[in-house]
């Protein structure tokens, strides 16, 4: 390329700076405003005050961009460890500086647009007064005579007026910047002439190629690049350039979006293409090397823009969605909602997001795999977050369904709601948690003081009183409702094997002897929120997970426990890359301890053993990373959970009904049972994350919490039962009568307890007593020394004390001394050895009795 290059000139240059501000504002005035004075008779010189009081300066300001969201990632194509995972704009526009431009597109632009742009000093008089004859003969202000400048200024009030916070604000504004009159048309003058005293040429003109307009929603020279030719703006060839230049007059009908503009926007190519070559910029040879380039299918290489969610990183499109829908609250967007949703829109910021690839990407699979969006027969849903123990950095967030916000829709396999997310982030009314939702219960017993092996009743109910719960310190008002176990059991149980084992009785016995707002306080102080954002609610049911809540905030809440209580609000972006390119803090951590250390290491110490047991362990990666663990299953199975933790990760998966009642255990996905299928997206995405991240153990639990307060059982046997109910009811616990028992002991006197005498139990818990039938007696002793009785004599002895049955069995004698075999003459011989039930053993007469006699082999 040959093309010239002016020296550029500040201030106003040309005619400007021969005639002054004063004399060039007359000459404008009366040039421009010649129809008005043949028509109403004012005179020029009267108008050059209102000249003169015009505002002057307009700034260039920072112009509308995209917004880019990054994620974590170290895979192939990383960019210093991130990955782009989205494009987001209101304006298709990514501001370039002068020298990131290619030459061709710079000379384009002076020779097709504004050829005495480095002469003139804002606005070109020769220029003006051919306007103005034009304006004479029509009558009116027709327009023309706009310079690069004058351009500048134009599109800057339109960038102004689309960024004004409401519709009718926006498109009032718009109106008036591109309004043909003789009011907008001074102004504009006045302002480009102010321009070129505060700007250099080269930054008005590199201002001009970034606030263009290129059509289809296309601004600056960069973004018109990329979308027509798939290039960056400084590798734009002679033809390319001269074709992007061509749309800016009339981006509607000469953008390279539609094929019916080609030949429109080839047209005026060629023209500004003759026009470079008459302005010495490029030779004739380029010139007619260029317009023979055709503008067609072969030379327009277009890659669609990929703008919104909808276009993100296939593994990222709902963490996309709840960035976008997040801005609101983001402080280095701004003070205020309003404040940061127009510097959102207006663009220009890079947002380096906690979501990290590397475990997104196995995450996603998994969820995919194992709850396809392709089942027809119920709405299966599945989401799966993680939050870092700590910081609260959300490192995953997957979805079974597409994302889809388009108004045709894809069908049954995408939605718009983000299944992780509140109804105001995402859509989503939440899910019942179920079992993984007793961790708040366990936690609040702690919390009280009370201990892991403590024991309390398992049993179900069919009519449990709602009195018999308190909530807020007064009794729960209503009736009775029921509440069963899901394996049927039955019992009482510590603490620690009722947690373990997911007993539900459990955990009714435990909240009898706690208050339902403080379990409920306990949850809402680990983040946990119902979808809905209303207050979590404090019904009995409620501690066994009838709250509809959100994956994302159980997983920051089993994400605290893991971080020794301390809890950290979710976070979603790192740092930010500003539009100055300033590199800023994005979110901090909002952190705060919520329970003590002391109680979330027991609680920990517990929820290990839920996570080598039953189906649990197809959860556990079992790579030696400490883990723990809750399960959850809804009434009907619809709706399961797994919530784990370790020190680096706090993980909840859901798999359920969207909407239906389908038991999730009726149903088989990739080969496994509906009840694993939580487990095995669990396993791979734990997997992954102890593969990056790591874990240690967790400090021991607290020895004070494995008692904590509870009430040995007293020792009760051999008194009577009433003494033994005053005694165990003195204490705090409730009796229950057992019935009578075989024993020796005198009728009505305890025989055995349980729990038995010395097990920790919690207050309240019931202690089942069983008292004796006093029908045992000593039986006899016949065996002696074992040379006396004979069989017969024997049983005769044996009947005698009222046992009619006697049976006989051979005992083989050995050796009373040495080596040698038993002889004959052994006084042993034909004698009673043995005898069952034993001498002396309490037994009821008229059992079965077993004598053995001695031989020196037996058959």
């Amino acid at each position: 390329m040959s093309a010239q290059n002016p020296p550029r000139r500040g201030a106003v240059t040309g005619i400007a700076g021969l005639l002054g501000f004063s004399v060039l504002a007359g000459v404008l005035v009366t040039v421009m405003v010649a129809p008005a004075i043949a028509v109403t008779g004012v005179t020029a010189s009267s108008t050059i005050g209102v000249f003169d009081s015009l505002p002057e300066y307009i700034n260039i300001g920072q112009q509308p961009e995209r917004n880019e969201i990054w994620a974590t990632y170290t895979g192939e194509g990383n960019v210093n460890g991130h990955a782009l995972i989205a494009t987001i704009y209101d304006q298709n526009r990514e501001e370039v500086g002068y020298d990131e431009i290619s030459p061709f597109v710079l000379a384009a632009t002076v020779d097709g647009e504004d050829a005495r742009f480095f002469e003139h000093g804002g606005v070109d008089v020769s220029s003006v007064i051919r306007a103005a004859l034009k304006n004479v003969r029509a009558g009116s202000v027709q327009g023309g005579a706009s310079t690069l400048s004058m351009q500048l200024v134009k599109n800057i009030g339109i960038q102004n007026a689309l960024n004004l916070p409401t519709q009718d604000e926006s498109d009032a504004a718009y109106k008036i910047a591109i309004e043909e009159s003789f009011d907008r048309k001074l102004k504009e003058m006045k302002q480009a002439i102010g321009l070129e005293k505060k700007y250099t040429k080269k930054e008005i003109l590199t201002a001009y190629l970034n606030i263009a307009n290129f059509g289809r929603a296309t601004y600056g020279i960069q973004a018109a690049a990329q979308r027509y030719f798939s290039v960056n703006a400084k590798d734009l060839t002679l033809p390319q350039a001269a074709s992007l230049i061509a749309i800016v007059q009339y981006p509607n009908q000469r953008n390279l979006g539609d094929p019916e503009n080609y030949a429109a926007n080839q047209d005026r190519r060629d023209y500004i293409l003759t026009y470079m070559a008459k302005a010495g910029s490029i030779t004739e040879e380029e010139r007619d090397a260029a317009i023979a380039v055709p503008v067609d299918a072969t030379t327009v290489l277009p890659k669609e823009p990929s703008n919104g969610c909808i276009a993100a990183n296939d593994y990222a499109k709902f963490f996309c969605d709840y960035v976008k829908k997040s801005i609101k609250d983001f402080a280095f967007l701004g003070a205020s909602v309003d404040e940061r949703e127009a510097n959102w829109k207006r663009g220009g910021y890079k947002l380096y997001t906690t979501l990290d690839l590397d475990v997104q990407i196995p995450a996603q699979t998994a969820t995919w795999t194992y709850a396809p969006n392709t089942v027809t027969d119920f709405e299966l849903g599945s989401a799966t977050s993680t939050v870092q123990p700590g910081t609260g950095r959300v490192l995953v967030m997957t979805q079974n369904k597409l994302f889809d916000d388009t108004e045709e829709g894809i069908g049954s396999v995408g939605t718009a709601v983000n299944f992780n997310t509140s109804y105001y982030y995402g859509g989503s009314s939440g899910f019942q948690p179920g079992s993984t939702y007793k961790l708040f219960t366990l936690l609040d017993w702690l919390k009280a003081g009370k201990g892991v092996n403590e024991r309390v009743s398992g049993n179900p109910n069919r009519q449990e009183p709602f009195s018999a719960y308190k909530a807020c310190g007064a009794p729960v008002e209503g009736g009775t409702f029921p509440f069963k176990n899901n394996a049927g059991e039955t019992g009482t149980y510590t603490i620690r094997n009722g947690t373990v084992n997911s007993v539900n009785g459990v955990f009714f016995s435990m909240a009898k002897q706690l208050d339902l707002c403080d379990i409920r306080d306990v949850a809402a102080s680990l983040g946990v929120e119902r979808a809905d954002g209303k207050p979590l609610e404090t019904n009995p049911t409620s501690i066994i997970g009838t709250n509809t809540v959100t994956p994302l905030s159980m997983a920051a809440a089993y994400a605290a426990v893991a971080a020794n209580g301390m809890y950290c609000k979710p976070i979603i972006v790192d740092t930010v890359t500003m539009p100055d390119g300033q590199s800023v803090v994005g979110q901090a951590p909002e952190c705060n301890q919520a329970i003590g250390a002391n109680i979330a290491d027991t609680a920990i110490d517990v929820l290990k053993g839920v996570m080598v047991t039953g189906n649990q362990v197809y959860s556990n990666p079992d790579d030696g990373i400490p883990i723990f663990g809750k399960t959850g299953t809804t009434d009907d199975a619809r709706h399961t959970w797994m919530a784990t933790g370790t020190t680096t990760s706090g993980t909840v998966v859901w798999v359920g009904n969207i909407v239906g009642d389908y038991n999730i255990l009726d149903t088989e996905q990739a080969d496994v049972a509906g009840i694993r299928l939580r487990h095995y997206i669990m396993e791979p995405t734990v997997a992954s994350l102890n593969a990056k991240y790591g874990g240690v153990d967790w400090p021991a639990p607290d020895p004070g919490l494995m008692r904590g307060g509870g009430q040995a059982v007293p020792d009760v046997t051999g008194i009577f039962a009433k003494a033994a109910q005053t005694a165990l009811e003195g204490l705090g616990f409730s009796y229950a009568d057992g019935g009578a028992v075989d024993s020796s002991l005198e009728a009505g006197r305890v025989v055995s307890t349980d729990p038995a005498a010395g097990t920790v139990s919690a207050k309240g818990v019931t202690v089942t007593v069983y008292t004796s039938k006093g029908n045992q007696i000593p039986f006899p002793d016949v065996v002696a020394d074992g040379k006396t009785n004979d069989f017969n004599s024997a049983k005769s002895l044996v009947q005698a004390a009222g046992y009619p049955t006697v049976v006989q069995t051979c005992a083989a004698l050995a050796p009373t001394s040495g080596p040698g075999p038993v002889l004959p003459t052994d006084p042993r011989v034909g004698k009673v050895q043995s005898s069952t039930p034993a001498a002396g053993a309490p037994t009821v007469p008229g059992a079965t009795v077993t004598l053995g006699v001695g031989k020196i082999t037996c058959p």
